[in-house]
């Protein structure tokens, strides 16, 4: 058996679905179908059951699924430490808005401390994209914030932070505990551009459709706050200059940061980051 089958059968095991895993392999139907058949003349059984309702593993299938993803696992592990040792091994990481987050910090050092031999690359992203480029093949893992649109990617809870609204400091709601965006119904909001996420973009403007200037970048948005009195949404615990004030909004869902992949991407890489985020997050 020749690993590429394996993958192969582990994609339409784990889809059930012969289009949607020659899309996830980014081929055509016929020959994943024929590689099928083939590895199933291989083994001597069926591995799937085909039927008008759809595709089921066998009991066959079921047994081949368990060993054929220890056995990718392992064949992904000895890549892995090959391609250290020959200091070959990279990971490419995004990042959204604020590298200065305490938990990216933790993060970096357990991972290293890890995974010495790997060369990670960090890609600080704008605010226009929250996926940090993972449908574009620019990362292989995102640091970021949610909601956004999460169709093909796998997305893990890290944290959650409450949000309050920025205003420069000499504004009369600066001087208020607590603010409801009733309060802010009347105000210009600053605005990602056009063909950001709809998700994204209708969380930061609080649920409903706003006006303002466009953004793209945390400093940005600042900006536009002190120059032009606009305000906008941020999570609570950052730091601002004096001539900012943030107050807690009642009213808002908190802010959840996540770490997102790529569904389906067995990375061993990419596993380990996830599991090393997810501690130096909790601590």
């Amino acid at each position: 058996m020749e690993l590429r089958t394996l993958r192969y059968f582990v994609a339409v095991a784990e889809e059930l679905h012969f289009g949607r895993a020659a899309t996830r392999l980014h081929m055509s139907q016929p020959p994943l179908s024929r590689a099928i058949k083939q590895l199933e003349a291989e083994v001597g059984a069926l591995l799937f059951a085909r039927s008008p309702a759809g595709v089921t593993l066998t009991a066959v299938g079921r047994v081949l699924l368990d060993e054929a993803r220890a056995l990718l696992d392992h064949a992904d592990s000895v890549r892995l430490r090959v391609s250290a040792a020959a200091g070959a091994a990279t990971l490419t990481v995004g990042i959204l808005g604020d590298g200065t987050d305490p938990g990216v910090a933790r993060l970096a050092a357990a991972y290293r401390r890890r995974h010495p031999g790997i060369d990670i690359r960090i890609r600080d992203t704008d605010l226009t994209d929250p996926t940090c480029g993972l449908r574009a093949g620019l990362v292989d893992v995102a640091l970021t914030r949610a909601p956004f649109d999460e169709t093909a990617l796998t997305v893990r809870g890290l944290r959650t932070d409450p949000v309050g609204v920025v205003l420069r400091a000499d504004d009369p709601l600066a001087r208020r505990d607590r603010l409801r965006l009733t309060d802010l119904s009347d105000r210009r909001w600053f605005q990602f551009p056009q063909g950001t996420d709809p998700l994204w973009q209708a969380y930061w403007n609080g649920g409903r459709p706003r006006k303002g200037p466009v953004v793209r970048a945390v400093q940005e948005c600042l900006q536009a706050v002190l120059w032009n009195g606009t305000i906008g949404l941020a999570p609570l615990g950052h730091d601002l200059p004096a001539e900012l004030a943030v107050v807690p909004l009642t009213d808002m869902a908190p802010s959840r940061v996540v770490v997102a992949w790529n569904e389906g991407d067995r990375n061993p890489l990419i596993r380990s980051f996830i599991e090393i985020a997810a501690s130096a997050y909790r601590a």
